[in-house]
Parts: structure tokens; sequence; C-alpha cells
């Protein structure tokens, strides 16, 4: 192929290559696909393959020159990458196409190409990690959870206060409209599930009384066109429970777990506790490492990294369509913060070879496997059906990475 990049433009990872295709090889591009063209229609007359070339060209000119078109664009694209040593990390977009008889073939190739990163610096930075600290209360807030999901619900007579589970018949009518039949809800107090003028109300209310009154629904009700409005409301408060839960003795620690006693329990969540808190210490040190190796080391990250990382997060989060641009530009810096954080990890992975091996997923997964009591095998079947594999490798890498970078580095203790 014969041709020539007549200009060439970077802003970025992006390129911008105007390319000029000669005569001759548009010419030549032309009557291959005419040669091709003839061999595939049918024309009356003429046995398939065997029709004029100018009956062809005349009949099916259009095909020809798409044909034509499609083939030189598909080998420009590879010429001109090869030739001008790209590394594009998407797939390059023509704009720009002036494909006229007689002339050449001009476009404007336009394509993102893999970030160059010298993180000239990564050594002489100073972090502090942040104290891990665990208390009684957080402990104590972590089993009253535990005792909350096992709590037990028992009906009382008297009113219903905050955090009480009712059933309720409801019924609202307006100026808009007719009167209707109750309808039955079961409500948590004070979980925002009704106005708060309706929850007044039930709290009115023991099991099996009833009251109607007119209520101003609130001016920042989500629903504008029923802002302000008054409506009548009737209640029938039909049951109250009230959340009991159990006590926190040798009991309750055998019924959660392998527990033989409270004590033991207690000792079992302030251990969780404290590993959580140490991870959250991990990861603040590394966030702070990472931020400064950022600041000290410039570089450019593809947009369409980002924009691919903001759609799968946007999927993930079930951001409605009408919110999709609104989220886009909220979400934008941490997107490209995140992008640019794991081309550092990659390229020090990499350069210092501390990526991991198959090898080194296999141990973890033997690893796991034991802490399971499981066979490494299932584990890794299991893992792999689960599509894991891959987020095992890269934690063990980052975590060497981050082990390489920490070696070199100053972390202080809060």
């Amino acid at each position: 192929m014969d041709f020539e990049v007549t200009e060439r433009k970077s802003t970025g990872v992006e390129r911008y290559l105007r390319v000029s295709v000669s005569v001759s090889t548009v010419s030549a591009a032309r009557e291959r696909a005419a040669t091709r063209v003839a061999k595939q229609v049918r024309i009356p007359g003429f046995r398939p393959g065997k029709a004029p070339a100018a009956v062809v060209r005349k009949q099916y000119a259009d095909a020809i020159k798409q044909e034509a078109l499609d083939a030189l664009m598909r080998e420009a694209y590879l010429r001109v990458i090869e030739a001008e040593k790209l590394d594009p990390v998407t797939q390059p977009h023509a704009h720009d196409v002036k494909f006229a008889d007689n002339e050449p073939l001009t476009f404007e190739l336009h394509c993102e190409v893999r970030p160059t990163v010298e993180l000239a610096r990564v050594e002489g930075f100073k972090v502090t990690r942040p104290a891990a600290k665990v208390t009684d209360e957080m402990v104590s807030a972590q089993i009253d959870q535990l005792r909350d999901q096992k709590a037990a619900w028992t009906p009382v007579e008297e009113k219903p206060v905050e955090g009480d589970l009712v059933t309720v018949q409801l019924a609202i009518t307006s100026a808009d409209t007719p009167a209707a039949e109750g309808k039955e809800y079961q409500l948590l107090l004070g979980a925002g599930q009704v106005i708060g003028a309706i929850e007044e109300l039930i709290t009115e209310l023991a099991a099996g009384g009833s009251v109607e009154r007119a209520v101003k629904w609130p001016d920042d009700f989500p629903d504008e066109t029923q802002r302000g409005q008054t409506k009548t409301v009737r209640v029938q408060l039909t049951d109250v429970k009230r959340k009991s839960l159990p006590p926190m003795d040798d009991s309750f620690a055998r019924e959660i777990g392998d527990f033989d006693t409270a004590d033991a329990l207690r000792a079992a969540v302030r251990t969780d506790i404290e590993a959580g808190a140490e991870r959250e210490s991990d990861a603040a040190v590394r966030g702070a490492l990472l931020d400064q190796i950022l600041s000290a080391n410039s570089f450019d990250v593809p947009p369409s990294w980002v924009k691919q990382l903001m759609g799968a997060y946007a999927k993930a989060y079930q951001v409605p369509e009408a919110e999709a641009e609104k989220f886009a530009g909220e979400f934008r810096p941490a997107a490209e913060r995140q992008v640019r954080r794991d081309v550092v990890i990659d390229h020090l992975a990499e350069r210092e070879k501390l990526t991991a091996t198959e090898k080194d997923v296999d141990e973890k997964v033997a690893e796991l496997a034991e802490k399971r009591g499981a066979k490494p095998g299932e584990v890794y079947a299991a893992l792999q059906k689960a599509n894991r594999l891959k987020e095992i490798e890269r934690s063990i890498t980052e975590d060497r990475v981050f082990a390489w970078l920490i070696e070199r580095n100053t972390v202080e203790q809060e």
C-alpha cells in the first residue's frame, strides 16, 4: 500500500493522523473490488462471473466503491499503526473520509494509545498510618446487631412507639380522589415509611382503635404534585408488635456459632473488628502513598478507560438513564484516580517483576481451602466458575506492589 501521513496531532494519549492513500493504490483496490463483485452477482443474460466488466461496473458501481473503501480502510488502519509504532487501547476511528473518483483516499485516524509512564519518583514519601482503635462500645454495637438479627416480635396492648411494627388499615381521600376502602400496611414506626403526621395518628391509638383527621402533606414530599395538599386520613390500628432482643448469654453465643460462652463470642467479635480496623489502616496507608506518587508523577490516561469504569459503576449502582450524565460528572474524578492508580500498580508490577504467577494463585487457593476445610480442587473450581481467579491474582499482585513501596517509604504510626 502506497500511503503517507500528512499531519500528526497529539493530545495527551490521543492521536490524530491525517492519512492519504495514493491514487494508484486506490485504483488497484477498485479493480480488485470489481473482480470480487463480478464473481458474486448475477446479471440476466450472462453466466455467473462472465458478465462484461463494463456492465458490472455500471450496475454495481456503489457496491464496488464500498467494497474497495472497506478493504482500503482495513489495510490502512494496520499499516498506519505499524508505521507510526502506535499501541492503541481502543479501536481506531476514521473521520472526514474522502473517496472520490481519480483522487487519493484521505481520512483522519483517531485513536487512544497506551500511556507512557515513567514514575521517576516512587521513594522518599512519608505517610501516617491511622491507629486501629477498637473500643468496648464498638464491640457492644456489633453484638447488638447480632442480637437484633435474632430478635422476636411480641404483640403488645400499649400504644405504639418508635421502633414498633404495626399493622394498619389506611384510607386516604382528597378533593381529587373519592372515598376508598382502607388498605392494609405493615409499617416500622420511625423508619420514614409514611409521612410524620400519619405516624402521629398511629401513635395515638391502641390496637383495635381508629381515628380520622385532615392531614397536610409536607412541602418536601417526593411527589411534587402532592406537596402542601390536605387530605382526609382514616387510620385503624390492627396490631402492634415490639422487638425483644435475646439476652447476651451463653445460650445466645451457642446459637450464633461455635462459641461455648458469651465471653468467647465477645472475644471473637473483638478480634473480627480489630482485623477490619487493621485492613482499614492498611487501605489508608496505601491510598495516601498512592496519592503522593500520583502527585509526583504526571501522566495521562485514556478517556475510554475512565468512561468504561464509570459505565461499570453506573451499572453496579443501577443508575437510571435520566441521571447517567449527572452521575458521570460527579464520579469522573474518582474514576480517573482509580484508573491512574491501576496504571501505577501495573507499571510497578511489570517493572519490578512483582506480578502474581499461576503458582502463586494455586498456593492462595490451597490456603483458602485449608481455612474452609475443603479440597483445593473444589475451591479452585468454585472460584473459576464465579470468575474470581483474576480477582485473586490481582490481589496478590497489589499486595506485592504495596509491600515493595512500603519498604522504600516511611510509614509513621498515628
